[in-house]
């Protein structure tokens, strides 16, 4: 990482900052480093990298960081042109995703979600009375990153703290996120005067996976109460799924010296955090896997298996009669929710002659949005790790990630905040 600014700022910033609104940030090619840092971008009290920050930090604002999605159906190419940039993608391959989109007019439900998560947010803190906007940015879709940045040069707000919608380690789910805030700040120009921190990955968290466990918890009783003579113990399976992402990927995510093997920290707190659901909506007799969707690229690139749709089509076999369907990696109900979920694994289920239920998401689940809220705080706070709260014996995860993690195997390490370099 470099140790100078993005670019200029001083009284040209404002314009700059305004420049390039409305369209996805090219990647930067350094990150702003306090003299003496070791965290680019970071509040003072990260800027030495510690694995929890356990000094008080005064934030003016939250950061909501979404993924973004297409509103229309002339924006859903370009939106998957911004999701695939830099990999030479034609758009007609583009379209095959695109019918998933075009199914639904071109409308992903996953912006739509944010503003009321952003509204939800803004609620839940006005009612304890603390007064910290919500700004919200998406990495591929209007409003982008840059854009929240703007917005925050124009109220004076210097010290954010971010929120990325997604709980687990890998690339994608986190250090793609972290990318994107130094390309924000680059693009902008504002990397001498706007600091990003992160929350804490929130897989293990008791706001995300409350609703989890009420889902697996209503589900099972659900399917007892419909199908005639289901032995819960032989008759029904469980199956948590999480999208699916390069083998190579997933053995880089988390830190390597925590050594995860196979799937690396993405796929052991998947299942650290299934096994937790099944105990705590008291279903430890039920038989349950991990399963993934939604994988892509070149078939002989090896991406974590089982497919979620291949595993159902075990089950008839093994004496399976019903399913539950458990979106464990998602945090609402966005794509890959809707179509893989609710119409690809449920359509299989009914081939199977199966019965099925898909579980909730967290969504605004009033637990999730308290709990989001409360992962802030620890940073607002500085609350000592031993006094976080974590479900799992891989948590409370690191304020600031550890170098190496989260590698993509094809780009290698690209400017990042929020973590030790590379």
């Amino acid at each position: 990482m470099a140790a100078s600014n993005l670019g200029s700022t001083g009284a040209d910033a404002p314009a700059r900052a305004d420049a390039h609104r409305g369209r996805k940030p090219a990647p930067a090619a350094s990150a702003p480093c306090a003299p003496g840092a070791v965290v680019p971008g970071a509040t003072a009290a990260a800027q030495g990298g510690p694995e929890h920050v356990e000094a008080p930090v005064a934030y003016d604002a939250i950061l909501l960081a979404g993924f973004g999605g297409p509103e229309g159906q002339d924006d859903v190419i370009p939106f998957l042109r911004n999701v695939t940039g830099g990999r030479g993608i034609p758009d007609e391959r583009l379209e095959e995703v695109a019918h998933h989109y075009r199914h639904f007019g071109g409308i992903s439900p996953i912006n739509e979600q944010n503003r009321a998560l952003k509204a939800a947010l803004e609620a839940e803190l006005a009612s304890r009375g603390i007064d910290l906007p919500v700004l919200w940015g998406n990495r591929n879709w209007d409003p982008y990153l840059n854009d929240a940045l703007a917005e925050a040069k124009r109220q004076g707000l210097t010290k954010l703290i971010a929120i990325a919608t997604s709980a687990y380690s890998s690339y994608s789910s986190c250090r793609q996120y972290r990318e994107d805030f130094a390309d924000a700040l680059a693009d902008t120009g504002l990397g001498d005067e706007i600091q990003i921190d992160k929350v804490r990955q929130f897989f293990d968290h008791p706001g995300f996976v409350l609703p989890f466990i009420e889902g697996v918890r209503d589900g099972i009783a659900q399917l007892e109460a419909s199908v005639d003579g289901l032995d819960r113990t032989t008759g029904i399976e469980v199956l948590f799924a999480t999208h699916s992402i390069p083998s190579t990927d997933a053995s880089k995510s988390g830190p390597a010296e925590r050594g995860f093997g196979e799937g690396g920290a993405y796929a052991a707190q998947h299942r650290a955090v299934a096994e937790v659901v099944m105990r705590e909506a008291g279903a430890t007799d039920v038989p349950w896997q991990l399963v993934y969707q939604s994988r892509s690229g070149p078939p002989s690139m090896p991406w974590l298996e089982p497919d979620i749709n291949d595993a159902i089509a075990q089950l008839p076999a093994a004496g399976r009669r019903a399913v539950v369907i458990v979106p464990l990696g998602f945090v609402s109900d966005h794509m890959e929710v809707l179509w893989d979920l609710d119409n690809e694994a449920l359509e299989t289920a009914g081939e199977q002659g199966l019965a099925a239920v898909r579980v909730p998401t967290p969504g605004t689940h009033p637990a999730y949005v308290a709990g989001l809220v409360d992962l802030v705080l620890e940073r607002v706070h500085g609350t000592p790790a031993a006094q976080r709260p974590a479900m799992t014996d891989l948590g409370p995860w690191y304020d600031v990630c550890r170098p190496g993690c989260c590698e993509n195997v094809r780009l290698g390490f690209r400017p990042a905040l929020a973590g030790l370099a590379p």
